[in-house]
């Protein structure tokens, strides 16, 4: 049996959930996959470090976390990046790798993938490589000399990846990986009916792993929409903020409209059921929304990779930014007046959800084992 060693850190959710979901593929093609958070093993510190800082310069200093972000993608200072990242993480990827012996590394977060792919490049290692890049954008991060192949959220990055110097016929625009699962079909009104909900206009507000954004403000501008509608906010894991909500749910007498969530699995349900997704526009977050063609409207994006995402979505008409005479009342209200646009957005995304992204990835994994290396794609 083949065996799959998975780079991933937990810097926000969706590169986990990708890994989880790349795992899942590989053992139904009969092989083994192994996750390994390539930071948190190599240092508990310096995963806290970094996924903490990462988690809290999103959450109060987005500017200055969306300045690094495109300081880094520039090509002197990536490379300072990437000779710093390697020399924290390089030799101890390198002892698990020598541990796991794997057939093929696939890397759901760049710093452990950039680590062995300079081991790669100088010789230390000699495995075939795959990135799997979890936004609908790319960074210069990603690149590095000794990686096989790159699968890509959509068509468009092939060409933004070329920019950044990858060969074009080793990228793949499979799709971003979510698990199988969550395409399954659900008992939708034994959902409504755990929940309390009606079989009504339903807007689903949410955060993010950790509930980014000023949710209570969202929350309050979309409880003032005229009709007969409900709301669902989920906080994920930000305990503090699901306490928040409730208590602005209590002191406006939302009970009857409104639920508030924290971490929930019912992620899949709930776009099912709703009719509008509100949302920063997170890889994870915009994969599952496009494979259940809920249209999108964004208040808020952390600057960086998630603001590259926006102009992916704007630019194929797949969602709806608010602005300062857009406001997320207006734009909401003008969807639920009229459902014709709720539909042609929900058509336009069909066209680019990628369902089987997990599957064709894993198919090109095993490709890659047999032929040690490099598997050219038509262009």
């Amino acid at each position: 049996m083949s065996k799959v060693m998975i780079l991933t850190a937990s810097t926000g959710g969706g590169h986990n959930s990708a890994a989880r979901a790349i795992a899942t593929a590989f053992k139904e093609e009969g092989c083994e996959g192994v996750i390994i958070d390539g930071i948190r093993t190599v240092s508990p510190l310096l995963d806290k470090i970094i996924s903490e800082g990462y988690e809290n310069s999103a959450k109060y200093t987005p500017r200055t976390y969306g300045k690094l972000y495109k300081l880094t993608d520039t090509p002197y200072l990536n490379q300072e990046h990437a000779t710093i990242i390697n020399s924290l993480l390089k030799n101890k990827i390198k002892q698990l790798i020598d541990e796991h012996k794997p057939d093929l590394i696939v890397g759901t977060h760049p710093f452990p993938l950039m680590a062995a792919a300079r081991l790669k490049e100088i010789g230390k290692i000699d495995i075939p490589i795959m990135a799997v890049l979890t936004d609908y954008t790319t960074h210069a991060s990603w690149v590095k000399p000794g990686i096989d192949a790159y699968v890509v959220a959509a068509d468009d990055l092939k060409y933004l990846l070329e920019e950044e110097g990858a060969d074009i016929s080793q990228v793949y625009p499979f799709g971003i990986p979510v698990n199988p699962d969550f395409l399954k079909p659900r008992d939708l009104d034994k959902v409504r009916q755990e929940l309390k909900l009606k079989d009504k206009f339903t807007i689903l507000l949410m955060g993010g792993s950790f509930g980014a954004g000023n949710m209570k403000d969202f929350l309050c501008e979309l409880a003032e929409l005229k009709g007969d509608f409900q709301i669902v906010a989920v906080t994920g894991r930000n305990s503090a903020l699901k306490e928040k909500l409730d208590q602005v749910v209590k002191k406006r007498d939302l009970e009857e409209n409104v639920r508030v969530l924290g971490y929930t699995r019912l992620v899949s349900e709930l776009m099912s059921i709703a009719n509008v997704l509100v949302t920063k526009p997170g890889g994870l977050t915009t994969t599952e929304a496009l494979l259940k063609q809920i249209p999108i409207v964004i208040p808020f994006f952390i600057p960086g990779q998630e603001e590259e995402n926006v102009d992916f979505l704007l630019n194929h008409g797949l969602a709806f930014k608010t602005s300062r005479k857009y406001s997320l009342k207006i734009i909401v209200q003008s969807l639920m007046d009229n459902p014709e646009r709720l539909k042609e957005m929900s058509e336009r995304m069909r066209r680019y959800a990628k369902p089987n992204a997990a599957r064709d990835l894993a198919q090109l994994g095993i490709k890659m084992i047999k032929s040690k290396g490099i598997v050219a794609n038509s262009v």
